[in-house]
């Protein structure tokens, strides 16, 4: 019984840590506002170590539709303008040999419809994660059945608790998708 446990508390872990990687994913696209988390998917080429943008510079919203970045390396501020224009956010960086600032423009229709889709496909994502969580835990516990480990009543109970959690955790995916869509509509 404690093995089942052990799977149980093992599958939430697994489950959680993908609603959070899904909400990160969710933070990295634009909305008609500024956020610093916008740039935590870009990593610049420093010194042949690919290195998080968040490590190199300070980044900061300073306007609701404005970020700055100011680099520790001065050095560095190519490199890093290089990298955000070769991103999927559509910025325009400029700078002023210190400082690159990113206005954020307003979003077309068409870019809205666009990130939705990008939204969508990363909440799809999140929750292929969360069935293959469940699918490792469901062939663990048949391995259990097999091995005599368990009876096949504390197995259907486990495969219950099993599809609860897999559907407590689609749904919060499913919400968190609705409230990045309705942000990303909002005018």
């Amino acid at each position: 019984m404690a093995a089942i446990e052990d799977f149980l508390a093992d599958c939430e872990r697994r489950m959680d840590g993908t609603i959070e990687h899904t909400r990160t994913e969710f933070n990295s696209v634009r909305t008609g506002r500024a956020s610093t988390a916008l740039l935590d998917r870009i990593t610049i080429d420093y010194y042949g170590v690919p290195t998080p943008l968040s490590n190199m510079a300070t980044i900061s919203a300073p306007e609701p539709r404005l970020l700055s970045v100011q680099p520790y390396d001065p050095t560095q501020i190519k490199a890093i303008e290089k990298a955000i224009m070769e991103s999927d956010l559509g910025l325009t960086p400029s700078n002023d040999g210190k400082l690159i600032r990113l206005p954020i423009p307003s979003l077309t229709e068409e870019r809205r419809k666009e990130l939705v889709k990008v939204v969508r496909r990363y909440a799809e994502e999140g929750k292929v994660a969360i069935r293959n969580v469940r699918r490792d835990v469901m062939r663990h516990l048949e391995e259990l059945v097999r091995n005599g480990e368990v009876g096949d009543d504390e197995e259907r109970r486990a495969e219950a608790q099993t599809q609860k959690l897999t559907d407590d955790h689609t749904k919060r995916i499913d919400e968190l998708l609705k409230h990045k869509e309705a942000e990303i509509m909002e005018v």
